[in-house]
């Protein structure tokens, strides 16, 4: 009868010992890309990169992500309403995306967030399918994005998601 009862103990002993290791593995060399969230280390890096690609200053500025039922919109303010130098780079910045990003150049935001940024190889794939407008704003800028395309919908909600994620306290939901 023990017998019988050794390869179970066995199992569970194995089972556990691998489900620890996983978790250990995980916790040591997780994905570059989680989301941010918890995470003062990634947020700083992303803040790092950030500084080589947008022109404006991340504490002197916020981004809006709102997420909308045919794509989303995007702003980025000047803390300071009346801060010239920042209402002027932000909005060089966000022509320029908009451009960039209308022909399929996603490449600031790769390198900013990291390659395997959620949402961002569909969004490359299917660039043709979104519709990207720039706008002016009395402290910024706006960068919309439509598409009928669902998938492309799932998708610039997901690229949203990371960004608030990575962006930390330079980010907020909505408008």
């Amino acid at each position: 009868m023990n017998i019988g009862k050794r390869p179970l103990l066995t199992v569970g002993i194995t089972t556990a010992s691998v489900g620890a290791a996983l978790g250990a593995a995980l916790l040591i060399g997780g994905p570059q890309q989680d989301g941010g969230e918890g995470r003062p280390d990634r947020q700083a890096a992303v803040a790092e990169r950030g500084r080589t690609v947008m022109p404006f200053d991340l504490e002197e500025t916020t981004h809006h992500f709102t997420p909308t039922r045919t794509g989303g919109v995007q702003d980025v303010v000047a803390d300071q309403p009346d801060d010239a130098q920042q209402v002027s780079l932000i909005r060089a910045h966000l022509q320029q995306e908009a451009k960039a990003f209308g022909q399929g150049d996603f490449g600031d935001p790769a390198q900013i967030h990291g390659d395997d940024m959620p949402g961002l190889t569909e969004l490359q794939d299917g660039y043709k399918g979104i519709e990207v407008r720039y706008r002016e704003r009395p402290d910024g800028a706006t960068l919309t994005y439509t598409t009928d395309e669902p998938a492309l919908v799932d998708a610039l909600h997901d690229w949203f998601e990371a960004q608030l994620g990575d962006h930390g306290d330079h980010a907020e939901a909505g408008h």
